[in-house]
């Protein structure tokens, strides 16, 4: 990528309201003639509990936003003309409105690819940390005893994937290893892949009735949502567990808690709640949390230093293809209204 001049007069402004972006993320922004501001994010939160109020003050003048789970609206893109592109650290775009982004001829893009293996390591973490009891294990040794919570393997055990993207095929290589059968639920299904992973393709139910391990990596959108309901919930082994690091619409969190109170199936492991998009499920993820065959984390899928590292120079590199009217990295962009603004 050519670096122009960085004159401070002629340098761009891309806002990024995400935490721990690194300095190797900000010196490449710097190089190629953009002066990044970090927002100052209140302690404990997320972009997403910024209002656009302020929202708006931060990005006024700024030619690209690196964005993290701020909703991403018409309104908002209609108060800033200036802004060209928006660039999610992450993969999921459900709160970006692409059609106002084609349409007002700006771009939207997702960091894709580069958090597939931390996303992935984690979901098999979950497994093994449900099925073995890892949570009510450690809770016995800090209480002083040494009572033993008896768990189940993952070794040679049927785990069905629901959604197999990058992340989902990056999950059935590392099952490989524990001699899984692996059942897979998609849209699509392609023999390549089938052979390359050793994976078998089926319908919902024969997978939910079938697997020991149920692992959630679908988009959420509105053939997805609440794809985890009471009905489907029935459909699963009362010995199975749950895994969810994709997106919390994709269960239906009251229907998951009433499954797991009730011997439905045997655990989850948790990554994302509805709480997250809801307020009026945060009861429902503390109820989530305080029972002993669920395992929880504040959705840190894709947050390690390697992987956040990976998706700030993505996120980074799309900003500046995107104002040097550059090629973009394979599969980031998700709406790309520029041929429109040309009109």
């Amino acid at each position: 990528m050519r670096v122009p001049a960085t004159n401070a007069a002629t340098m761009q402004k891309v806002l990024i309201t995400q935490r721990f972006f690194d300095d190797q993320a900000i010196a490449l922004l710097r190089a190629h003639g953009c002066e990044p501001v970090i927002a100052e994010l209140p302690p404990g939160e997320a972009d997403g509990n910024v209002p656009p109020s302020t929202l708006l003050q931060w990005l006024h003048g700024a030619s690209g936003w690196i964005v993290g789970h701020a909703r991403v609206t018409r309104a908002l893109l209609a108060e800033l003309p200036q802004l060209q592109v928006v660039a999610r650290r992450s993969v999921g775009y459900e709160r970006l409105d692409t059609m106002a982004v084609h349409e007002l001829g700006r771009v939207a893009t997702i960091a894709a690819g580069a958090n597939d293996p931390t996303v992935a390591d984690l979901t098999i973490g979950l497994m093994l940390a449900v099925g073995r009891r890892l949570a009510e294990g450690s809770s016995n040794v800090r209480r002083g005893t040494m009572s033993i919570a008896l768990g189940t393997d993952l070794y040679r055990k049927t785990v069905g994937i629901v959604g197999f993207g990058r992340i989902g095929q990056a999950v059935a290589k590392r099952l490989r290893g524990f001699e899984c059968r692996i059942l897979v639920h998609s849209p699509s299904q392609d023999a390549d892949l089938a052979r390359a992973h050793d994976i078998e393709y089926t319908d919902l139910r024969t997978l939910l009735s079938t697997s020991d391990y149920v692992s959630l990596h679908a988009p959420l959108n509105g053939g997805t949502s609440h794809l985890l309901c009471d009905e489907t919930l029935a459909m699963m082994k009362p010995s199975a567990y749950l895994i969810n690091t994709a997106r919390g619409g994709l269960i239906e969190d009251r229907h998951l808690l009433k499954a797991l109170r009730s011997g439905t199936i045997a655990g989850a492991g948790l990554d994302v709640f509805m709480s997250e998009s809801d307020p009026g499920y945060c009861d429902v993820t503390r109820e989530l949390a305080s029972l002993p065959n669920v395992v929880t984390v504040p959705h840190i899928g894709a947050s390690t230093r390697e992987g956040l590292a990976r998706s700030n120079m993505v996120a980074a590199r799309c900003v500046l293809s995107v104002l040097a009217g550059q090629p973009m990295p394979d599969g980031c962009v998700v709406a790309d209204g520029r041929a429109v603004s040309r009109r």
